[in-house]
């Protein structure tokens, strides 16, 4: 939980640096959008409501996450674990580790659609254990 909203809030002044907002601009759309002065104070709900708000406003971010596996045709179940590593703020790493563990593989790579169907079910269980756990 700790790990994810340090990712969250990271995101929220890399967007910031990004929309070339000041500081009194920055206060008055974490008013605005969450009721707050300050990004500490934001709640894991708010935290997505202001970085929603961000997106809106043209912050990018960055589409990939490091270390991402280029070389395999299984596209669509990469960036689903893509995702699902950002939002728990987890390096690809995590994933090569689950691979490992789980089915005894080098690299993500490796996997074949089953596999990373596996570490998808594990990440998304990952993630409603994390959001009950912050409820």
């Amino acid at each position: 939980m700790a790990d994810q909203k340090k990712s969250q809030l990271a995101k929220i002044h890399i967007a910031k640096k990004q929309l070339g907002m000041d500081d009194d601009t920055y206060r008055a759309m974490l008013q605005q959008v969450a009721g707050v002065n300050s990004a500490g104070e934001l709640t894991a709900e708010q935290r997505g409501k202001v970085l929603e708000h961000l997106k809106n406003a043209g912050f990018k971010g960055s589409k990939t996450h490091k270390g991402r596996p280029h070389n395999t045709d299984k596209v669509k179940q990469l960036k689903k674990i893509e995702a699902l590593l950002a939002d728990s703020g987890r390096p690809w790493s995590y994933a090569a580790a689950m691979a490992k563990h789980m089915y005894k593989k080098e690299a993500l790579a490796f996997c074949d659609a089953t596999e990373l169907g596996g570490i998808i079910a594990a990440l998304v269980k990952d993630a409603k254990k994390r959001e009950e756990a912050s409820a």
